[in-house]
């Protein structure tokens, strides 16, 4: 009896340590913010100097530089969600919930950019597509809310309210090129930087 009872005591104990890392387990999304905000942040830069008449190409140029950042960055997400997946903790409630919300932030944001290069194309103005920038933050501001909600760090909610912000301070850039140098800026503030800490705050793995 007292060996059954030892190991049941084991069976809870061990049941406990579970839920107790799957509550504080750390948020695993951290590499794909990196990279997203590198990936886009860059050809955001490059939509700025086309526009500033720093670069001439064709203006056709505009679009294929997103559909290219698009694609580049759809198969660094395949390799980094590969990864992710054999982490510790991928499996536990927060990172399920902030993964379903970035997902359905992703989403939202492919199909937002298609609509809007759907109207220009049917209107033929092109300036419907610098509505993009704040459609973007606005998405990245209600995800970081989300996580901020899920682990209760005070830090996620200046983030999630950072990206609200920003998301009007570009809208006031609408009419000038200088809108993507501020998109830029914001994207490190709301998606480099947070990206850089929740990596940092991965345990270390074991080699």
């Amino acid at each position: 009896m007292t060996r059954e009872t030892q190991a049941i005591q084991d069976d809870i104990a061990y049941m406990r340590n579970l839920a107790h890392e799957g509550r504080h387990a750390p948020l695993l999304a951290g590499p794909i913010l990196v990279t997203a905000a590198i990936v886009f942040g860059s050809t955001s830069l490059i939509q700025w100097a086309i526009q500033s008449g720093l670069i001439r190409l064709n203006p056709w140029s505009q679009l294929w530089i997103w559909v290219v950042a698009g694609a580049v960055f759809a198969v660094a997400l395949t390799v980094l969600i590969g990864r992710i997946k054999k982490k510790s903790g991928v499996s536990s409630a927060g990172n399920k919930a902030v993964g379903a919300a970035w997902s359905g932030v992703g989403y939202g944001i492919f199909v937002t950019w298609l609509a809007l290069v759907a109207l220009s194309v049917k209107t033929g103005n092109w300036s419907w597509m610098a509505v993009m920038p704040t459609a973007v933050l606005v998405a990245y501001g209600s995800a970081w809310m989300i996580g901020a909600a899920m682990t209760r760090t005070r830090w996620m909610s200046m983030t999630a309210l950072c990206a609200y912000v920003g998301a009007v301070a570009v809208a006031w850039f609408i009419d000038s090129p200088l809108i993507y140098l501020v998109f830029t800026a914001i994207l490190i503030a709301v998606a480099l930087v947070p990206g850089l800490i929740m990596m940092r705050q991965e345990p270390a793995e074991v080699v």
